[in-house]
């Protein structure tokens, strides 16, 4: 027991340490600076065409007005397809894709019946003219026959005789 004022001594010595450096830093430490939120800025409503072409919707792109499509040969490689292109009203000419149709114009995609190209990371459209999708549609329905429709060049049988609505062999 002679220790224990010692002790006590001791555990005070430290709590007044204790104390007397936590409010020297209190008075010591530098004034906060007022920080500034950065402006909120308006977030745009996202585009209802991204959402639908990550669900299989058709997405719209930017047409292109200084382009016009002549024609298109697709193959079944998609890397050997041709848009036939004039630009800027200069002569067509064949463009295979990922080839620059004019300085910082490329050829992304050929379809059927337009192509895309990308200008500076945009994409933009171009379609066939209406002409030539309608004179399209007709030689591809002359070419190929309906379904249950019997061949048009059949030995034997002209066109005129055959006989209407009814698919069977006279």
């Amino acid at each position: 027991m002679k220790r224990l004022p010692l002790v006590t001594s001791f555990i005070l010595f430290i709590a007044l340490c204790a104390s007397a450096a936590y409010w020297a830093m209190q008075l010591l430490k530098p004034p906060l600076r007022a920080v500034a939120a950065p402006p909120q800025t308006a977030q745009p409503a996202p585009r209802l065409d991204a959402a639908a072409s990550l669900l299989g919707g058709r997405s719209t792109a930017a047409v292109a007005s200084n382009f016009q499509l002549k024609g298109v040969v697709v193959a079944s490689n998609p890397a050997e397809s041709v848009a036939i292109l004039a630009a800027n009203g200069k002569l067509a000419q064949a463009i295979r894709i990922n080839k620059e149709v004019v300085p910082g114009v490329t050829l992304k995609e050929v379809h059927s019946r337009y192509v895309l190209l990308s200008e500076g990371g945009v994409i933009k459209r171009v379609e066939l003219p209406a002409d030539t999708k309608a004179q399209m549609e007709v030689d591809i329905s002359a070419n190929a026959p309906g379904a249950g429709s019997p061949p048009a060049n059949r030995p034997g049988l002209s066109n005129s005789s055959r006989p209407l609505g009814n698919n069977r062999t006279p």
